[in-house]
């Protein structure tokens, strides 16, 4: 067991962080208040292979590793968590092109999403399918060539904005097994999008529902076969889980470092509060929680780098614990900077607000406690 990073992986920490520091963290403020989705800083990213972390070479891609990724997701979230999420989300269902299209649809979108010049979105909650995801209702009716798609999904990250939609939909019967996944394009007649969904946080990326009309699609933008959909979608939940708990991972530390500074410069009753052993309890455990978040996060995206028989379980664990870890670590960085803390000179209440939907989303924290219960339990 070797906890350090090798010397690859301690360069790709160093690009990651620098570029969040030059290209995310001077804009991020901004890109919040004004609700403005950065395509010109994300293509930057791209440049750099953020966006096919790991997807195959033979389309562009990095063909890295999920440690890789989650080392990548933390630092460019301590830039602007908003925006790297979006592109944890553009990797998923990049990733699950490459992963189980066939070679002509592999190679037809597999350079654009790479390089940026499509922006992608994955599709499975529904209005009334969000942690029942199985029960989703969004039909696709083979007609010829194409199928007819005719449903709705909620909450889509990109929504409205986005080239690319991988759709899980309804081929068969129900439950998970009828259920299949499909790209389509944003031009495609019968697609369209709802209104701009009122945010919390994450104001950087778009978010609205996907509505499909008699949506036609080509029967070869089928990815996989029918019926495996669910699989699929499982499957790029897996990474998915991961980055977001990196995600979570980033702000928490820089919320932590930010922390520890106000406590180095901040007096009251007559003494730093850094000289206050009860403050200093709290900034101990908030560096412990986070560690050990940390370290499991990365063991569960190597195992599903092997593709361990048990790294859907680990995989569970670790976007628990990140993700409530980080969001205790932030809350904690809030309440220890007091009223400073509440106020948007402050970055603090910006992060609080990013961090709070990852518990919610990639499903819920209460769902990851099901899959680790049935699989302790059976």
């Amino acid at each position: 067991m070797d906890f350090d990073f090798n010397e690859d992986q301690r360069a790709i920490q160093d690009m990651a962080r620098a570029f969040a520091e030059n290209e995310f963290a001077p804009h991020a403020e901004e890109w919040d208040r004004d609700h403005i989705f950065p395509e010109d800083a994300l293509r930057l990213a791209a440049a750099l292979g953020f966006a096919g972390i790991y997807i195959k070479e033979d389309v562009g891609g990095s063909a890295l590793g999920r440690l890789d990724a989650a080392i990548i997701f933390e630092e460019l979230s301590k830039g602007c968590t908003s925006t790297a999420a979006y592109l944890s989300i553009h990797n998923m269902a990049s990733w699950m092109i490459d992963q189980f299209g066939h070679d002509d649809l592999r190679r037809k979108y597999g350079p654009k999403l790479a390089s940026m010049e499509f922006f992608a979105s994955y599709c499975l909650t529904e209005p009334g399918a969000g942690s029942d995801a199985a029960s989703l209702r969004t039909k696709a009716v083979r007609d010829g060539d194409h199928y007819v798609l005719n449903g709705t999904k909620a909450f889509i990250s990109g929504g409205g904005r986005s080239d690319v939609y991988v759709v899980m939909v309804r081929t068969g019967e129900a439950g998970p097994k009828g259920i299949s996944t499909i790209v389509v394009e944003k031009d495609t007649p019968g697609l369209s999008f709802g209104a701009q969904e009122r945010k919390m946080g994450w104001h950087s990326q778009p978010t609205s529902a996907v509505i499909f009309e008699d949506c036609r699609v080509p029967v070869e933008n089928l990815v996989g076969a029918e019926g495996d959909g669910f699989k699929i979608a499982m499957k790029g939940l897996d990474g998915g889980r991961l980055n977001i708990g990196a995600c979570s991972l980033g702000a928490a530390q820089t919320c932590l470092d930010l922390t520890i500074q106000y406590m180095a410069e901040r007096k009251q009753f007559g003494k730093r509060l850094n000289e206050f052993q009860a403050l200093q309890f709290r900034i101990a455990d908030m560096a412990t929680e986070l560690e050990a978040a940390r370290l499991l996060l990365h063991k569960a995206a190597s195992k599903v780098d092997r593709q361990d028989m048990d790294a859907t379980h680990f995989a569970a664990m670790a976007k628990r614990l990140a993700t409530d870890t980080g969001f205790k670590v932030v809350n904690e960085a809030l309440q220890l900077h007091g009223g400073y803390g509440y106020v948007s000179d402050y970055p603090i209440e910006r992060f609080l607000r990013d961090v709070r939907v990852h518990q919610i989303l990639e499903g819920s924290n209460e769902i990851m406690r099901l899959i680790i219960a049935r699989n302790l339990l059976g």
